[in-house]
């Protein structure tokens, strides 16, 4: 993409870059091997609170309405494996150039789901003790590029990039380090990631998709400087004005103006100008036009009259087992009915799917003073996470076997006029990458959910054989899809029907389980992997 400056009254200037630079560390020059030629003055620090990474639930605030995100679509094939990289935007400009301005608009104007602002002032380096003085005083330099961390930053980006969960640094400029705990950013389809120096770097240049400078008159950016270090920070004007003349404006021309050239869009005078924003959104619509996919589809034609996989459990189909598949698959059965024997058959197939948990051989005494081999569960810990909301009737009774079991949640939905399962929510534990995870669904018919909170999970770096999918009951196309996607997840389930209808409903099936369970109605058009809509 060649250079676009969007101006209606002047053409953007090229600057002149000069050739020396200074370091924070006083290694000089061979710290910035994989740097972009720039040089530098001593600046002062910016002071601020905290960094600032949003990664907030799917909603965005504007001035007239809250603005409720739809779910995000499959970012995988039907193979399991990702198939398409969110869309990254580098938004770089001199400091209140209006960067996290033209950020939100573009935001606003996409109304695109799961939306991810990145700020590169998480990514400051934990300082020494002897920057910890130099900081004190006013003698660190913020605005080098030694003072970021870029190999943590690179590494962060391109794991979101790809897909990942990553967890995101909160620095404290109080302290000048970083909090404790770090924020968890996950499912991206468009990551906006600003900085001062977003375009500093050889390696983070190449993980951008679109980079865009923000052109904004020095004194406008020198006003707005003095607006808020004056009202918001309690400085006076001269003070503001010397640190503006001695550290700020230096360190623009010598560090950030040079990159404007590497820009694919130049934005003259930042949120306010949105014929750029509008032409930077229609660019981004169609990149992720290219992108969209179809899963379903490709499930409903894939890995069929297959022999059932050998990692399926199957209930033993027992008098009491089909007593009990008889009562809640009779459409005439009462709630009362369907929920008592449902739980009956969670009970049992719990506690099948808790058998192929690994064991250990542990020796206990006996009361009688004699010794017992035994088993002990081999593992860190075991966690549950539902589908919602079919799946969260399992909880309690993996609850009444697993003491003090930790829960997630996932939500996913039908796509009305896609066809194709959306994420809207997600809340797991942490570290549940370490775990044995029970993932917890009522009914499968192609697959689609399924496949995509199996996802959900090797995205939170859990061990594809450390999955467990239990479900009531699946059709033979949701097996095949789910043991194709996924060889190693261990697939525990009461009965398997051979069909799905054109509807993706299940053949001869038990009906909408949620809403037999909680006594709703079913929309006309439900599907068996329908969920309810999500709230907020």
């Amino acid at each position: 993409m060649s250079v676009v400056s969007v101006e209606d009254r002047r053409s953007t200037m090229d600057s002149e870059a000069k050739t020396s630079s200074v370091s924070n560390s006083g290694g000089g020059e061979g710290s910035l091997d994989r740097l972009l030629p720039s040089v530098s003055t001593g600046l002062s620090p910016r002071k601020r609170t905290t960094s600032q990474c949003k990664s907030e639930p799917p909603l965005l605030r504007t001035s007239k309405r809250t603005i409720y995100t739809a779910g995000r679509p499959p970012w995988y094939n039907e193979h399991g494996t990702q198939s398409k990289e969110a869309f990254v935007i580098g938004l770089c400009g001199g400091s209140a150039s209006g960067k996290t301005t033209v950020a939100r608009k573009i935001i606003e104007a996409l109304d695109v789901p799961w939306v991810v602002l990145l700020s590169m002032d998480s990514f400051y380096k934990v300082l020494s003790p002897e920057q910890q003085a130099m900081a004190a005083s006013n003698d660190y330099n913020f605005d080098h590029p030694d003072a970021f961390d870029f190999d943590l930053l690179t590494h962060t980006l391109r794991k979101l990039k790809q897909g990942k969960s990553v967890k995101i640094p909160v620095y404290d400029f109080t302290t000048h380090g970083r909090q404790k705990d770090w924020k968890t950013v996950y499912g991206a389809s468009v990551i906006i990631f600003e900085g001062i120096m977003a375009f500093a770097d050889k390696e983070l240049l190449q993980l951008l998709d679109m980079k865009i400078f923000v052109d904004t008159d020095s004194d406008i950016r020198l006003v707005r400087r003095l607006r808020r270090d004056i009202t918001e920070r309690g400085r006076d004007i001269e003070g503001v004005i010397k640190q503006y003349n001695k550290f700020v404006k230096p360190a623009f021309e010598q560090y950030i103006e040079p990159t404007m050239r590497l820009a694919d869009i130049v934005v003259p005078r930042g949120g306010g100008n949105m014929v750029a924003i509008d032409l930077i959104v229609q660019h981004v619509h169609s990149q992720l036009e290219e992108r969209e996919l179809s899963v379903r589809a490709a499930l409903a034609s894939a890995h069929q009259a297959q022999p059932l996989p050998q990692t399926l459990s199957v209930l033993e189909s027992t008098p009491q087992v089909r007593g009990m598949h008889t009562i809640i698959r009779n459409k005439e059965t009462s709630r009362d009915e369907f929920i008592f024997y449902s739980k009956r058959l969670m009970r049992l197939l719990i506690e099948r799917a808790l058998s192929f948990l690994p064991s250990q051989v542990h020796i206990v005494q006996t009361p009688q003073g004699e010794d017992y081999e035994g088993k002990t569960f081999h593992g860190k810990r075991i966690t549950g996470v539902s589908i919602l909301r079919a799946g969260e009737t399992m909880e309690p009774a993996l609850r009444a076997v697993c003491k003090d079991v930790r829960i997630g949640k996932i939500l996913i939905q039908t796509n009305q006029d896609t066809g194709e399962p959306e994420l809207h929510y997600l809340r797991l534990p942490k570290d549940i990458s370490e775990d044995h995870v029970i993932l917890m669904d009522c009914t499968v018919s192609t697959g689609a959910a399924a496949m995509m909170a199996v996802r959900v999970l090797l995205d939170h770096d859990v061990q594809e054989d450390k999955i467990l999918l239990v479900s009531l009951l699946m059709a033979e196309m949701g097996v095949h899809s789910v043991a194709y996607a996924f060889p190693q997840v261990k697939i525990i389930t009461t009965a398997v029907d051979k069909k799905v209808n054109d509807l993706f409903h299940i053949i001869p099936g038990i009906g909408n389980f949620g809403d037999r369970y909680f006594g709703t109605d079913a929309p006309p058009d439900w599907s068996d992997e329908d969920m309810d809509e999500p709230s907020y």
